[in-house]
C-alpha cells in the first residue's frame, strides 16, 4: 500500500481510524473496481508487535507515544483547576489498534435512544452480529459466528478476575452469568471477553481485518502520514481534500499543501476531535467560531464541535499477593516477557495474549446502594435510569496489573498490584471541541470537556470507590491499598490506606467514612478522574435544528457529496467500551454509501 501518483478517486476518506478501515474495507469488498484513499495523520500499524501484541497496549498512552494524540482540555474548577487530558487514536485503524480490547456492547435500548430513521436497534442486530467471530460459546442468538472480529477470553486465564467474580456474588450479593454482553443482561457479575483471536493471539483491529487484507486490491490505497486540512467544495458540493505532510508522523517532510479530488464522495472519518476541526476548516460551522479564527463561513451549522461526551473512568491501585499472576512483570520486561514470548510464538497462548481484564459488571445500585449515594444522583436515576433496567449507572472491573491514571502517575516498587477500574456511562455532563487561533498565530484546540459539570455525575464515582475498595479488600490476592493512589483522608480515620498482610472476611463489617472522608473521596475524584477514550457527539447525528451536524445517511447538513463517519455521529452516550459502537457505525455506513452509489451489498 505505497503511495501511488494518482490524483482522483471515487471516494477520499478524512482520516483512517475504525470506522474509515470498516467503511472502505466493505466498500472494496463490495465493489472492487472501487478507487478509494484513506488519508490518515498518523502511521501505518501493520503487524508492528505494539498494536498486534495484546499486552503491549498501555505502551500506546506513554507520554511520547505518537500512536495516539493527548488532546488537552481547558482548565476546569470542577477538577480542581485541571486541564485534563483525553487520548485518541492516532494510527491507522484508529483506537482499535491501541484500546484496551475490552470486549463490551451496549443496550439494545441506546441505539432507539437516538431516534434515527434507519439505526434502530431492529436494524442493527444484525450488522452487530455480521461484523463478530464470537469464539467464546457456540449458539449465541445474538451474537455472530462468521465475521471480521474475533472475540475471545484472551490467550489465559488470570486468576483475580475468580477473586473479583466471588466477592462479587457473595459479598455483594449480585447474579453471575457467562454473557452479560448479550444486548440486555445489566447488574450481573460475569467473565470480561476480549478483541483477541483466540488462534492467532493477536489484537483484532479494524486495520488488519478490514483493510491490510485487501492489499490484493490496488484501488484500496491508504497514504499515512497525511494530515487533511480542509474539504475543497465547488458550489457547496465537495469534489476534493487538501492535505499536507504531518509534523508528527513525518517531521522532516515537506509542509506544502496537496489536492487529492473524489470524484463521487468525500467521507470525513476524523474521529470526535478531529472531523470537526476538518468541518470547521473547511468554513462549516459556528459564525462566532469561524471568525475568530479568520475563515469564510460557508454554512452555518452551530452544531459542529458541540455535545461532546464521553465516559468517567477512576483507576485506583491495589498492592497485590507475590504468588498473583499479573501483568506487572511482563510490563515491566522481566525474564518472563521473554518466556512468555517463546510460547506465544509457538501455540499463541500465554500473557502476551492478555490485557489483564478477565471480570467485570455492569453495575446498577440496589435500594441500599441508592440510599447511602449522595441525594444530588436522585433525580437523574429517576429520570434516566429507574425505569431502564438495561442501563448500568457504571462498569466495576479489575485489572490484573498497576495501569496508571494519565492525571497522576505513581513511580511504584517492582511488585505484583491489582487495579480498581470503575467507569459512569451516562454521566449529564456535555463539552466542546473546536478549533481555535493560538497566540503565535497557529491553530489549536478550544476543548472543554464539561467533566464533573453537573453534579449528579461524581455521585456514582464516590460510590464506586467505596463499593470496589470493599469488594478488593476480600479479595484472596489483597495486600493493601497503595496509598498515594488513593483519596488523602485524615489521620485517624478508618479509611486511611495501608498495607495487609492479607484480605478481610467476607462478612467483615464494611468501613465507615466521615463527611470528611467523603470530601476526601470527592477532592480525589476531582483530580484523578479521566475520559476513558470513548469519545463522541461532536458531529452529532440529529435534526439541524437541534444542532445536529450529520442526518440519518451521515450527510452534512447544506453541502452535498460529503458525509461523516465516526463516533462524533453519535448524539447520545453509549453504555459500552466504544469500539463495539465505531464498528456497528462502519457497517451501517457502508451499507448507506453503498446503497448511494447504487452498489450490491449483500
Amino acid at each position: 500500500m505505497s503511495h501511488p501518483i494518482m490524483s482522483e478517486f471515487d471516494i477520499v476518506f478524512a482520516g483512517g481510524g475504525t470506522v474509515a478501515c470498516v467503511v472502505a474495507g466493505r466498500l472494496a469488498a463490495y465493489d472492487p473496481s472501487l478507487r478509494i484513499l484513506i488519508l490518515e495523520a498518523g502511521q501505518h500499524t501493520l503487524n508492528k508487535p505494539v498494536h498486534v501484541q495484546p499486552y503491549q497496549y498501555p505502551f500506546n498512552q506513554t507520554p511520547t507515544s505518537t500512536t495516539v494524540t493527548f488532546n488537552i482540555g481547558n482548565p476546569s474548577p470542577r477538577l480542581n483547576g485541571r486541564a485534563p487530558i483525553v487520548p485518541s487514536g492516532r494510527c491507522v485503524g484508529g483506537g482499535s489498534c491501541i484500546n484496551f480490547m475490552v470486549y463490551t456492547r451496549a443496550p439494545v435500548s441506546d441505539y432507539d435512544d437516538w431516534r434515527a430513521n434507519g439505526w434502530e436497534s431492529e436494524n442493527l442486530i444484525s450488522l452487530m452480529k455480521k461484523l463478530e467471530t464470537y469464539e467464546v460459546q457456540p449458539g449465541h442468538p445474538t451474537h455472530g459466528y462468521d465475521g471480521p472480529i474475533k472475540v475471545s477470553s484472551g490467550g489465559c486465564k488470570m486468576g483475580v478476575s475468580d477473586e473479583f467474580i466471588h466477592v462479587g456474588t457473595t459479598y455483594h450479593k449480585r447474579q453471575y452469568a457467562d454473557d452479560t454482553d448479550d444486548l440486555e443482561t445489566c447488574n450481573t457479575y460475569s467473565p470480561s471477553q476480549k478483541y483477541i483471536n483466540g488462534t492467532t493471539g493477536r489484537r483484532s483491529d479494524a486495520a488488519h481485518h478490514y483493510v491490510y487484507n485487501q492489499a490484493h486490491n490496488p484501488n484500496l490505497q491508504v497514504w499515512d502520514g497525511k494530515r487533511v486540512k480542509r474539504i475543497i467544495f465547488e458550489d457547496k458540493r465537495a469534489v476534493g481534500v487538501e492535505f499536507t505532510s504531518d509534523p508528527v508522523s513525518c517531521p522532516d517532510a515537506d509542509q506544502s499543501s496537496s489536492i487529492v479530488r473524489a470524484s463521487k464522495l468525500v467521507v470525513i472519518s476524523a474521529g470526535t476531535f478531529g472531523s470537526p476541526g476538518i468541518l470547521e476548516r473547511s468554513g462549516i460551522g459556528a459564525e462566532a467560531v469561524l471568525k475568530r479564527c479568520g475563515i469564510e463561513q460557508l454554512v452555518n451549522l452551530p452544531g459542529v464541535g458541540e455535545n461532546y461526551q464521553d465516559h468517567n473512568l477512576a483507576l485506583v491501585p491495589y498492592l497485590a499477593a507475590d504468588e498473583a499472576v499479573t501483568m506487572d512483570a511482563l510490563w515491566r520486561g522481566e525474564s518472563i516477557l521473554q518466556e512468555s514470548l517463546a510460547q506465544w510464538n509457538s501455540d499463541r497462548k500465554s500473557l502476551i495474549a492478555q490485557n489483564g481484564l478477565d471480570s467485570k459488571i455492569k453495575w446498577r445500585p440496589d435500594d441500599e446502594e441508592l440510599k447511602a449515594m449522595d441525594a444530588a444522583f436522585q433525580p437523574r436515576w429517576k429520570e434516566f435510569f429507574q425505569d431502564r433496567p438495561g442501563k448500568a449507572v457504571a462498569i466495576f472491573t479489575v485489572l490484573a496489573g498497576y495501569t496508571p491514571p494519565l492525571a497522576k502517575p505513581l513511580n511504584v516498587l517492582p511488585r505484583n498490584y491489582m487495579t480498581a477500574g470503575y467507569y459512569t456511562l451516562y454521566p449529564v455532563s456535555v463539552g466542546s471541541v473546536h478549533i481555535k487561533v493560538t497566540e503565535n498565530g497557529k491553530e489549536g484546540v478550544d476543548f472543554t470537556t464539561g467533566f464533573l459539570d453537573d453534579p449528579s455525575d461524581i455521585v456514582p464515582l464516590d460510590f464506586g470507590y467505596k463499593k470496589t475498595r470493599e469488594i478488593f479488600r476480600r479479595m484472596a490476592s489483597y495486600r493493601g491499598e497503595v496509598a498515594a493512589g488513593h483519596p488523602n483522608f485524615p489521620e485517624g480515620s478508618a479509611a486511611v490506606c495501608r498495607e495487609a498482610s492479607g484480605p478481610v472476611d467476607l462478612n467483615a463489617p464494611d468501613i465507615v467514612y466521615t463527611a470528611e472522608d467523603d470530601e476526601a473521596i470527592s477532592q480525589f475524584h476531582r483530580d484523578i478522574v479521566q475520559m476513558i477514550g470513548h469519545s463522541l457527539g461532536t458531529c452529532s447525528m440529529k435534526p439541524e435544528a437541534d444542532k445536529g451536524v450529520v442526518d440519518t445517511r451521515l450527510n452534512v447538513y447544506g453541502v452535498s457529496n460529503l458525509k461523516v463517519a465516526d463516533m462524533s455521529i453519535s448524539p447520545l452516550n453509549v453504555g459500552t467500551n466504544t469500539y463495539s459502537t465505531a464498528l456497528l457505525i462502519g457497517e451501517r455506513a457502508a451499507i448507506i454509501i453503498a446503497e448511494d452509489l447504487g452498489i450490491d451489498c449483500i
